[in-house]
This record gives structure tokens, C-alpha cells and sequence, in this order.
């Protein structure tokens, strides 16, 4: 399609279907794959971390593990969406929060709930929260890269109206073309942030600085949260706020950019001393 008084060609989005699989009544949704492909991806990374020595999990418990992140990434997931963006529709009908197969997920509810999930089977199994924590992190931006994909073959949670010829026009975003905020999300949460969480593993940051991993994550997520909000189309229901025109997604990428600088500035000093 060609946008009227520019010689730019704008990508027109093609129409994926949102189940991948069908058979008979089975439906296998883009977004169910892509949440089990960094549930998977995570725990055989973590299974081959499991084999050294220093491992605080046998790769025992990181099957039973597997189960508790699950759990923790659709419960609060599902919570927090309902908490953070709707909580009056849900009010007005309770049930419709157990139909998550409408589609309604929050990324910051998934993330405290894994983060309960995670501190619960610690103390279950008693293992050492520090060192679970920083391996838990290291793979959650490979979880990241492949929600944000499903995303954008969703044709969801696109961006901003742009006139830069990286536009792309969506089926349910009207006739403009809009930013393709889901690859920058992407690239940014996804890609960016697992290579310096891998480079700062390879320095062995892990074995001097127990738990950083978990303050790198917050502060590394919440920036790069913060920065794709600029370009990613704010809640049709909830828009901008008059505090500095930011977004709903701003205003929660905030408090994890101050716990997470918080959380490795005490873990360095801690060890300074």
C-alpha cells in the first residue's frame, strides 16, 4: 500500500491466523507455543547450568520448578492484567477473569508471580534464593524474545502512527501504518538484555555477587520497557497520564528501574566491604 504524498511503500501486515494447530476441537494458540518455547528454552538452559557443581538445584528439582514458574507466569499474569489495566470490568463480571483464552495478560503481574512462585519453592526445597534467582534471570529474557514474537504475529500491542518508512500497517490498527513496537520490545527486552545478562554470567558475576542478576534484570527490563512506551500505542482505555505524558506501562516500569538499581547497588557494596 502506498501512503498518499510520500514515495514510501508501507508494509502491509499479513494476516496470521492466532491458532497455530487445530485438530478437531483442540486449538493451539501462537501465544501458548510462545510461552512453553521460553518455559522449555529456560529450563534446558538451566538443566545444563544444573550440572556443575556450584549448581544450588538438582536437575530434579528444576522439573518440579518448571511447574511452580507456570503456575506463577499465568496466575499472575492473568491478575495483574486484571488488576493493572480493567479491574472495574472484572468487578462487573467475575468469571470472565478465569477465560484467559480471550486473550488479557499482564507482563509485570507474570513477573511477581514468577517471582512468588520462585521465592515459595525456595523455601520448600530449601534452596539458597540468591543463587535461584540470578539462574531464574538469566533465562527470562529468552521467555521475553518469544512472547513479544507472538505479539506481533498476533498483530497486538502495536506501536504508535509513524511516517518513518519502518512502518507497518496492522489489520485491527486502521488504514496508517504504525511502529512494529513488538520487534523493538523484542530486540530490546529479548536480544539486548540476554546478551548482557549472558556477558555478565561469562565474567562470573553470579559467583561474586550473589543475586545481582535478579537487580540487573529488573533495572535492564524496566528500561527497555520504558523506552519501546515512546513508540508502542498507550491503552485505548487508559491513555497517557498528565504526569509527564506517560504511559500506564511507564508508570509500572518505574518502580522495577529503582528496585533493580537499589538491589545491585547493596549486593556491590555488600561485597566492597
Amino acid at each position: 500500500m502506498t501512503n498518499q504524498g510520500s514515495d514510501y511503500q508501507w508494509f502491509s501486515f499479513p494476516e496470521f491466523d492466532p491458532i497455530a494447530i487445530a485438530i478437531g476441537p483442540l486449538a493451539i494458540r501462537w501465544y501458548a507455543i510462545a510461552y512453553m518455547a521460553g518455559l522449555l528454552g529456560g529450563w534446558y538452559i538451566l538443566r545444563r547450568l544444573a550440572r556443575h557443581q556450584n549448581s544450588p538445584v538438582t536437575t530434579i528439582q528444576l522439573d518440579s520448578l518448571l511447574n511452580w514458574v507456570l503456575f506463577g507466569v499465568i496466575i499472575g499474569g492473568r491478575l495483574g492484567y486484571v488488576l493493572f489495566y480493567k479491574p472495574l470490568a472484572y468487578l462487573g463480571d467475575p468469571l470472565s477473569i478465569i477465560r484467559v483464552w480471550e486473550g488479557g495478560m499482564s507482563f509485570h503481574g507474570g513477573f511477581l508471580g514468577v517471582v512468588l512462585a520462585v521465592y515459595l519453592f525456595a523455601r520448600r526445597h530449601k534452596v539458597p534464593l540468591a543463587p535461584l534467582s540470578d539462574r531464574i534471570a538469566l533465562v527470562a529474557p529468552l521467555g521475553l524474545l518469544f512472547g513479544r514474537l507472538a505479539n506481533f504475529i498476533n498483530g497486538e500491542l502495536y506501536g504508535r502512527i509513524t511516517t518513518h518508512p519502518i512502518g507497518i500497517i496492522f489489520p485491527n490498527g486502521g488504514p496508517l501504518p504504525r511502529h512494529p513496537s513488538q520487534l523493538y520490545e523484542a530486540g530490546l527486552e529479548g536480544l539486548l538484555l540476554g546478551l548482557v545478562m549472558m556477558m555478565a554470567w561469562r565474567a562470573k558475576w553470579h559467583e561474586r555477587y550473589a543475586g545481582v542478576f535478579a537487580g540487573l534484570f529488573l533495572t535492564g527490563y524496566g528500561t527497555a520497557r520504558f523506552i519501546v512506551e515512546y513508540f508502542r500505542e498507550p491503552d485505548s482505555h487508559i491513555g497517557l497520564y498528565e504526569f509527564m505524558s506517560l504511559s500506564h506501562g511507564q508508570l509500572l516500569s518505574l518502580p522495577m528501574i529503582v528496585l533493580g538499581v537499589l538491589v545491585m547497588a547493596r549486593i556491590f557494596k555488600k561485597q566492597a566491604v
